[in-house]
Formats: C-alpha cells, sequence, structure tokens
C-alpha cells in the first residue's frame, strides 16, 4: 500500500509563524498528537487531521539543565527546567519550562503537577514552543 505523506515538519512551522499551536488529531479515535506526528500513538491510525492546541497544560516533572546539557541558545530565556509536560488535549512531552531555578524547583516539587501554558518562542531563524509557568 501507498502512502502520501505530507510535510508534517514544514507545516508545523509554518502554523507557528502564523502564531499557531497545532497538533495532529486522530480521527479514529480522538487522541492528539504533539508535537504532530504521521500516525496515531494510541491507535496507529494514519487518517489525522490538523488541530489548534489550547496551550493549557500541566508539568509534572521538573529537571534542572546540568552544565552539559544546557542549550547555548536558550540563554534568552532565563531561568528554565526540562519538564515533563502534558497538554489539555492529552498528550505528554518532555519541554523546556521558563521562570525555574533551583529555589522555585525547591517549591514547585511538593505541588506537581503545576498548570503552565504553551509559548511560541522566536529562536535563531525560527520558532518553536516553550512553556512558561501560570501564576499561582
Amino acid at each position: 500500500m501507498s502512502v502520501k505523506l505530507e510535510k508534517v515538519v514544514q507545516t508545523w512551522y509554518e502554523n507557528l509563524e502564523q502564531g499557531k499551536i497545532t497538533g495532529k488529531k486522530c480521527c479514529k479515535c480522538g487522541a492528539v498528537e504533539f508535537p504532530p506526528v504521521y500516525a496515531c500513538n494510541s491507535c496507529g491510525s494514519m487518517d489525522m487531521e490538523w488541530t489548534e492546541i489550547s496551550g493549557k497544560a500541566k508539568m509534572h516533572s521538573i529537571v534542572l539543565p546540568a552544565a552539559l546539557s544546557s542549550k547555548p541558545e536558550y540563554k534568552e530565556l532565563g531561568k528554565y527546567a526540562y519538564g515533563e509536560v502534558e497538554i489539555e488535549e492529552g498528550a505528554r512531552l518532555n519541554a523546556v519550562v521558563r521562570g525555574i531555578n533551583k529555589k522555585k524547583r525547591k517549591e514547585l516539587l511538593p505541588k506537581l503537577p503545576v498548570s503552565c501554558t504553551a509559548a511560541i518562542y522566536q529562536r535563531d531563524g525560527y520558532k518553536t514552543v516553550v512553556f512558561d509557568l501560570d501564576e499561582e
């Protein structure tokens, strides 16, 4: 069987340029994949459609970057951490969450999961998605 594949990565970045954070929704089971992929991770269907995500999410874990894993391109972010984030639509991913230093991490750990919101971040030459902690 021949499958026609669209340029998912290109479409995702074009959507970010238009200010839209999108994923792919399975037409068979309704699961949302974020970041978008060709096939549903829940049922395996390739019948997927683009959907805009709400941006609402919960952070379930916090890992501060070590010296060797810190990315120079994120210097403009200020303090940040990596975390397992679950978007409102159900998908989970490892993401960058802004506004977290050692002290903030210590405060947040007993409160996990905590609310955060997706934001479009301009990197050198392209846009990507990061998350910001919601006000407590």
